[in-house]
């Protein structure tokens, strides 16, 4: 149990940085403002997932 919500928990990171790198990447082209605030919004939404990915990891780690 706990390597699987280790490793739900690690794609869960690789998702907020590909959605991180990917909002960096529409500011810094000047891109839509919406997509801007779907981009961010998807953001807190998976650091949101990862939070209590990570919380369930530690409390079955014991």
């Amino acid at each position: 149990m706990t390597t699987f919500l280790g490793l739900l928990l690690a794609g869960a990171l690789v998702a907020v940085l590909v959605v991180l790198g990917l909002g960096v990447l529409n500011m810094a082209k000047g891109g839509s403002p919406q997509r801007s605030q779907a981009l961010m919004r998807a953001r807190v939404g998976l650091q949101a997932l990862a939070l209590v990915l990570l919380l369930a990891f530690l409390f079955t780690r014991s």
